[in-house]
């Protein structure tokens, strides 16, 4: 026993030699090879489709077999009355779930800029599922500026919020012609707020000196290694209460009902709040809200997708592979071992 557990140390060990050692040549093979232009592509799901097979599995399961076969029949006369699915009128849905730096708008700005491509003003729509508790303001600026693309074209505009659209989450879904929120979602929280540590006092008592040097009175204010003043407090105040001045008007702007001194205090509130204050439209899911367009219009969702290069699939691959045969190694060593 005592040879086979170190003879599977043995292979265990060459094995990882030599999948490192491929890795190293795939991968440098990988980078020799020139990236095509093309960074991703578009990826149009069919969701109407979807909901329809899910609607007739449901069916298929519970109906018994005569009722089954006249749901089939009726089915196929309705089919011939209704409208070609060409001719419906559409719903892009697209997703955009934010994280602090807002980076997930460089895919938005490609879904939207495909829909404005296509999309029929008079009769098309557009639904965003949004979830984001808010970041960086210039992401989040970029990202509202996005969404007022659809707008300008005249395409109606629905943000549909499930769990929470708050602050820069907000920003992007007041451009929106209708909000719609589930009843718990988190909404407004419409404030801004800056922090940093300062270890000025850490510097001092270690005896270690921090310089700076800046051209412009205000080229920095509040630092995290100089001692901060209180006129540079003041200046890095004064703009914060800028940053949410415009923040007030932007939502002012979108939704000129709002009583904003109300609601730009930095709060936040559940969507059945939210209602009773004019931040949303309507309460509801995402989900009733493609089932109530489901019969009326052709629902696509539209996804950028980036590609992966070469290098990255194979140093995943790889990474997996590694993963798979250690612990598969493992398992039969501890087996082997009494």
């Amino acid at each position: 026993m005592e040879f086979l557990y170190e003879y599977g140390l043995f292979l265990a060990k060459t094995a990882t030699f030599v999948i490192a050692a491929a890795a190293v040549i795939l991968i440098s093979v990988a980078a020799a090879i020139k990236p095509k232009s093309k960074k991703g592509e578009i990826e149009i799901d069919d969701i109407s489709e979807q909901l329809d097979d899910l609607k007739n599995d449901f069916i298929a399961s519970t109906l018994s077999k005569k009722a089954l076969k006249a749901h089939h029949k009726a089915q196929k006369n309705d089919a011939k009355k209704s409208t070609d699915e060409q001719s419906k009128p559409r719903l892009y849905v697209l997703d955009f779930n934010g994280s602090m730096d807002a980076h997930e708008v460089d895919s938005l700005r490609e879904e939207i800029t495909a829909i404005v491509a296509i999309a029929d003003p008079k009769q098309d729509k557009v639904l965003v599922r949004l979830e984001s508790g808010g970041g960086v303001v210039h992401g989040y600026g970029l990202a509202a500026s996005q969404l007022q693309r659809i707008k300008n074209r005249g395409i109606h505009l629905t943000v549909a919020i499930d769990k929470v659209a708050a602050s820069g989450g907000y920003m992007m879904a007041c451009v929106a012609d209708e909000i719609v929120a589930a009843p718990f979602a988190i909404v407004g929280s419409i404030g801004v707020i800056a922090q940093i540590p300062n270890f000025n006092k850490i510097l001092k008592k270690n005896d270690v000196d921090f310089e700076q040097i800046t051209a412009g009175e205000f080229k920095r204010t509040l630092t995290l290694f100089g001692e901060n003043t209180d006129k540079a407090r003041e200046k890095f105040k004064e703009e914060i209460e800028q940053t949410h001045d415009l923040f007030k008007q932007f939502v002012s702007s979108q939704r000129p009902s709002l009583d904003i001194n109300l609601v730009a205090t930095g709060e936040h509130w559940f969507a059945t709040q939210a209602l009773e204050k004019g931040l949303v439209d309507t309460i509801e899911t995402s989900d009733d809200t493609l089932l109530k367009y489901q019969d009326e219009r052709q629902i696509y969702k539209i996804k950028y997708k980036v590609k992966k290069s070469l290098s990255d699939k194979l140093a995943i691959g790889l990474s997996n592979t590694v993963n798979k045969t250690g612990i598969s190694l493992l398992s039969r060593l501890k087996g082997l071992n009494p």
